[in-house]
């Protein structure tokens, strides 16, 4: 049954079905090309009659994932130039509803909000409007050009708010009950939005999954970056504005192999550690400071990782079976642990190879401590840990990193490539259950981190436990 909705922009046709009303790829800004690009994203042009909204929109040119990552994380790709989208999934009848607007990941140079993971049917079922955003992705929305504006990926997420805020009612949602949430980069980008001046007030609730606030570049390592970029086209970087972004996409590629055989800081700034080219940049001005520095008052969040974050990206490669105690010291120096501090990853897991202290060690520093630093600023802050290890390449992946989502969306049957065939659904259901109480009043069911370092584990059982891994929480103080 199609269904009929009036936004600010015109009309848009849905289809409902199951309860369910669905809008794919409704414009929420101008397709940001032409005189829009690389500028602050401009309104949608309005649309005479009926605008269907039944297919899901076009997508931002991405370099997708190597193989074998490329069969774990498929990438979607949908012509056209109305990048900046959002599909929305609605309880049928609803008014006053929780909204949830998602913030996809991807390293801020992949993904959509059309993935299949991402189906908000469950959210709907479940009495929320799911709002899921596609933003400017890589050069197109993190490039920093000369005289040009930081952060543009960051804006079309502000601007996706706003719409939300101008048109979500319509779809039965209430405005001033708004939760946002991603992972990965979608949540480094959450992260960011808590610091924007421009987010403010926009959203009073968010979840940040396995991204926190550390993954961001000075505007100095930026125009440095942007200079690369310009070396690799051919062009002065003044012209970069008339690259197509599919070259643009290509060069991030070619730089990216470049900065991973040789990650000179003199070369290439935080980027270097990292390991993202394209990140949220402090400019003094859309980004006034490094995020959890700035964090937006009276916004509750809910904030958590993986137990193995870093096993996606090691396991599938083999790199995991190969790494040595020296690469391991090598990693450890590198991010300055002290003499020792491999000692309480040893003691957590005694016996185990480099391999898996190495992925540890990586985990904490990339995911788990950025996280817990957000809970350690802010009073109102639950943290979670997701602790259930897939069945997937033999098991080495673990609990790693965005094995959650299935488990979040309630959409298992959609990422057995990553989850393997038996994942459990009563996880799902907690999981899940959780992350819509916390989005309708606030309350996920436990306590706030604190003083007594309160975390929920979602694993083979659904717990309270205190300060998990404290001895190697610990040997970050003063560091990350």
């Amino acid at each position: 049954m199609d269904r009929v909705v009036m936004t600010s922009a015109g009309k848009v046709r849905g289809r409902a079905a199951d309860g369910v009303s669905r809008f794919l790829g409704v414009p929420y800004a101008a397709a940001p090309l032409g005189p829009h690009r690389f500028a602050p994203p401009a309104p949608a042009p309005a649309w005479d009659g009926i605008r269907d909204a039944l297919e899901h929109g076009p997508t931002v040119p991405g370099p997708g994932y190597p193989a074998p990552m490329d069969r774990i994380l498929p990438a979607v790709a949908v012509p056209g130039e109305e990048w900046l989208n959002v599909n929305v999934w609605a309880p049928e009848n609803a008014e006053g509803a929780p909204v949830m607007v998602w913030i996809h990941g991807g390293a801020f140079v992949n993904g959509s909000n059309s993935q299949p993971t991402y189906d908000g049917t469950a959210f709907a079922r479940d009495g929320v409007v799911l709002v899921g955003v596609n933003y400017r992705l890589g050069a197109e929305g993190f490039l920093l050009l000369p005289g040009g504006t930081a952060n543009v990926g960051l804006l079309d997420q502000v601007a996706a708010l706003r719409w939300v805020q101008d048109n979500i009612a319509a779809f039965g949602g209430d405005p001033a009950n708004v939760t946002v949430f991603g992972e990965s980069a979608g949540s480094m980008s959450i992260a960011a939005l808590l610091a924007m001046p421009a987010a403010t007030g926009l959203f009073g609730r968010a979840v940040l999954q396995s991204g926190g606030r550390h993954p961001v570049l000075s505007a100095a390592t930026a125009v440095r970056i942007a200079g690369h970029v310009a070396d690799e086209v051919g062009v002065p970087v003044e012209e970069l504005r008339q690259v197509p972004p599919q070259r643009l996409v290509k060069a991030q590629q070619e730089l990216a192999v470049q900065m991973q055989s040789a990650p000179d800081p003199d070369r290439w700034g935080e980027a270097a550690v990292n390991g993202l080219i394209y990140a949220p940049v402090v400019d003094g001005d859309v980004l006034p400071d490094v995020p959890t520095t700035r964090i937006a008052d009276g916004v509750d969040l809910l904030v958590g990782s993986t137990r193995d974050e870093y096993r996606l990206f090691i396991v599938p490669s083999g790199l995991m079976d190969g790494a040595t105690e020296v690469t391991l010291q090598a990693v450890a120096a590198k991010y300055g642990l002290p003499v020792g501090a491999l000692d309480a990853y040893r003691a957590v897991r005694p016996g185990t190879s480099p391999g898996v202290l190495l992925a540890d060690v990586v985990t904490d520093w990339l995911f788990r401590i950025p996280m817990l630093r957000i809970a350690e600023a802010h009073a109102r802050t639950y943290v979670y840990e997701f602790d259930w290890a897939s069945a997937a390449f033999d098991g080495k992946l673990g609990a790693c990193h965005a094995l959650e989502l299935g488990f979040v969306f309630d959409n298992l049957s959609r990422t057995t490539g990553l989850t393997g065939q038996d994942a459990p659904q009563e996880l799902a259901d907690a999981m899940h259950r959780t992350w819509v109480s916390f989005a309708t009043s606030g309350d996920p069911g436990w306590e706030p981190y604190g003083q007594e370092r309160c975390v929920r584990r979602f694993g083979t059982t659904v717990e309270t436990v205190h300060d998990p891994r404290g001895g190697t929480r610990a040997v970050w103080e003063g560091i990350r």
